[in-house]
């Protein structure tokens, strides 16, 4: 629930500093949202080429479901790539403490005088 709030938080302040690049500089603005369509277009047709491959022949879908395959795509490729992220972050943690606990056995055996 945390993540989703700060994933709110994260979208509604992307907006708003979107809304002020837009007013102080409106190419920032549309260049990204037509970075983000062409993207979404671009997986769109590939789904959409890779789907009428698997079907059989006459029964392919239409060029109509090229958007919203792609965003859909693209939604999809963001929360593959938050989720390895998330688990990026547990094996960091995991090295982070390991290094602690062997730097203060180091700490130990330095102060015992034991090499």
């Amino acid at each position: 629930m945390i993540r989703g709030l700060v994933l709110g938080l994260v979208l509604a302040l992307a907006v708003g500093v979107g809304t002020c690049a837009q007013e102080a500089r409106p190419d920032v603005a549309d260049r990204l949202l037509s970075f983000i369509q062409s993207a979404a277009e671009l997986i769109g047709e590939g789904l959409v080429r890779l789907i009428n491959l698997i079907l059989p022949e006459g029964r392919g879908i239409s060029s109509d479901l090229v958007q919203p395959l792609g965003y859909l795509g693209l939604i999809t490729l963001l929360l593959l790539l938050f989720g390895l992220i998330a688990a990026a972050r547990k094996v960091i943690w995991i090295i982070v403490v390991v290094g602690w606990v062997l730097l203060l056995v180091r700490i130990v055996l330095d102060v015992l005088r034991i090499s």
